[in-house]
C-alpha cells in the first residue's frame, strides 16, 4: 500500500477543490491521469490510486461521494484497494459510462482536468457527443491545489532529500575510469528505487566535450565512457514515496569548462541572487520571469524554455512562471525554477534546477547543494 495522506489533509483538498468547482459554476469535475510519467498525479491528487498501467479518473460531484473510474482492461493493473476513494467503477468506455452516469444524476457543466494532454481520446469523444456542457479546467484545479499544507510541505522536503542523495551517487562515481553517462545514471536511479520513487523518475541528461554543454535533453549514452573535459547536466526529476515531485541539476565537469560556459555560469551567479526575492509572496509569476531573466537577456544569452512553474503531484503544473501570467504567488506554493539558458549563438547551455518554497520576503530554497560546477572531488 502506498503511503496515503491525513483525513483532515484529504478533507482539506476537497474543501479547496469543491471552492474552486463551485467559482466555476460547475456540477462536476472530472480528474484524469495517465500512465505516461509526470500525468498520473491529479488522480493521486485526488483519490490516493498509483496509476501502474493505462489510464484512469476521478470523477468529483459538487456535492456527494466522489468516484474512481477504471478501463475495465485494468481491473488487475494496480491495487484498487489502494487510495481514500472506495466507490469505483470499471468500463469498457469510461468516457461513456460517465456521460450516463452524471447525466442521470442531473448534471450539465462538467469540468475536466487533463482536458487537452491526458484524456483519452475514445472518452473525450464520449463525454463530448453527450448533451453535458464539457469545459477545461487545468488552470482552476492547479491553483486550487498551488498553496501546500504543512504536511505536504513535510513530504515535498523528503523528496528534495532523494533527489540530493542521487545527485551525491553520481557525483560520487564521477570519476570512476571508464563509467559511461548510463552507468552514472545508473547510480541515482538506484538511490531512487530504494527510496520508494518506483517508477515516478523523469532522468535525462544535457552533454557536450571541451568543457561546454549542447542545449539538447537526451537518454545517458550507454558506450562511450566519460571523457576529463565532458560537461553533464543530469537534470533529476523525481518524485518520492508521497508522489511529490521536485527537481535538481547541477553541472559535472573534471577538466576546464568553456569560455561560453563560463559566461553562462557569470550569468547563473547572477540569476541566483535574485531568485529569493523574485519569488517572494505578492509577486506575479510574470513579474518573477521577468526579473529572474534579466540577467541572461542582458548578456544577449537565449532562453530554451520556461523559467519555471509550480510543482506537485503532477511535475508541471501553474503557474509557469513565464511571460504574461499574471497569477500571484502565494506562501507556501512550490515551484521549480530552472531557465534553460543558451549562449548568443545557441551552440552550447546551462541548466540548473532548484525548487523553492515561496515565502514572505524572500523564497526558500529547498536544497542545500551549492551553485557551482562539480568535478567529482568534493564531499557531501
Amino acid at each position: 500500500m502506498s503511503r496515503q495522506p491525513s483525513e483532515a489533509e484529504v478533507a482539506r483538498r476537497y474543501r479547496a477543490m469543491r471552492g474552486a468547482m463551485g467559482e466555476a459554476g460547475l456540477d462536476a469535475l472530472i480528474v484524469c491521469g495517465s500512465e505516461y510519467t509526470g500525468f498520473g498525479g491529479g488522480v493521486r491528487y485526488m483519490s490516493g490510486f498509483r496509476i501502474v498501467h493505462r489510464y484512469s479518473y476521478v470523477l468529483v460531484p459538487l456535492d456527494g461521494d466522489p468516484l474512481a473510474v477504471f478501463p475495465s482492461e485494468a481491473r488487475y493493473v494496480g491495487d484498487h484497494l489502494d487510495g481514500f476513494v472506495r466507490d469505483q467503477a470499471f468500463a469498457d468506455c469510461p468516457g461513456e459510462w460517465m456521460a450516463n452516469h452524471l447525466s442521470a444524476a442531473g448534471a450539465r457543466r462538467v469540468g475536466v482536468y487533463g482536458l487537452d494532454y491526458i484524456m483519452c481520446v475514445r472518452d473525450y469523444r464520449a463525454l463530448q457527443a453527450s448533451s453535458l456542457e464539457i469545459v477545461g479546467f487545468d488552470d482552476e484545479f492547479d491553483l486550487a491545489r498551488a498553496v501546500r499544507s504543512q504536511e505536504e510541505l513535510a513530504m515535498v522536503r523528503e523528496t528534495m532529500g532523494i533527489n540530493e542523495s542521487g545527485f551525491w551517487a553520481v557525483q560520487s562515481a564521477f570519476r570512476r575510469p571508464g563509467v559511461t553517462q548510463a552507468e552514472l545514471m545508473a547510480e541515482a536511479e538506484a538511490v531512487f528505487s530504494r527510496a520508494g520513487c518506483g517508477r515516478q523518475t523523469m532522468d535525462m541528461v544535457l552533454w557536450g566535450t571541451h568543457g561546454s554543454a549542447t542545449p539538447e535533453f537526451r537518454i545517458p549514452e550507454h558506450e562511450t565512457p566519460v571523457a576529463p573535459d565532458d560537461l553533464l547536466l543530469y537534470s533529476l526529476e523525481v518524485a518520492g514515496p508521497s508522489g511529490y515531485w521536485v527537481e535538481f541539476t547541477r553541472p559535472l565537469c573534471q577538466g576546464a569548462v568553456s569560455d561560453s560556459t563560463n559566461l553562462l555560469l557569470e550569468a547563473y551567479a547572477e540569476y541566483y541572487e535574485l531568485v529569493p526575492k523574485a519569488l517572494s509572496a505578492g509577486q506575479s509569476a510574470h513579474d518573477a520571469h521577468r526579473t529572474c531573466s534579466e540577467p541572461f537577456r542582458s548578456r544577449g544569452l537565449q532562453l530554451g524554455h520556461v523559467t519555471g512553474h509550480s510543482i506537485g503531484m503532477t511535475m508541471i503544473e501553474h503557474p509557469r512562471i513565464g511571460d504574461g501570467v499574471e497569477v500571484e504567488l502565494l506562501s507556501d506554493m512550490v515551484i521549480s525554477m530552472h531557465p534553460h539558458v543558451l549562449s548568443a549563438d545557441g551552440r552550447s547551455c546551462m541548466y540548473m534546477q532548484d525548487t523553492w518554497r515561496i515565502a514572505e520576503g524572500e523564497a526558500e530554497l529547498l536544497s542545500l547543494v551549492p551553485m557551482k560546477v562539480f568535478d567529482g572531488t568534493e564531499r557531501r
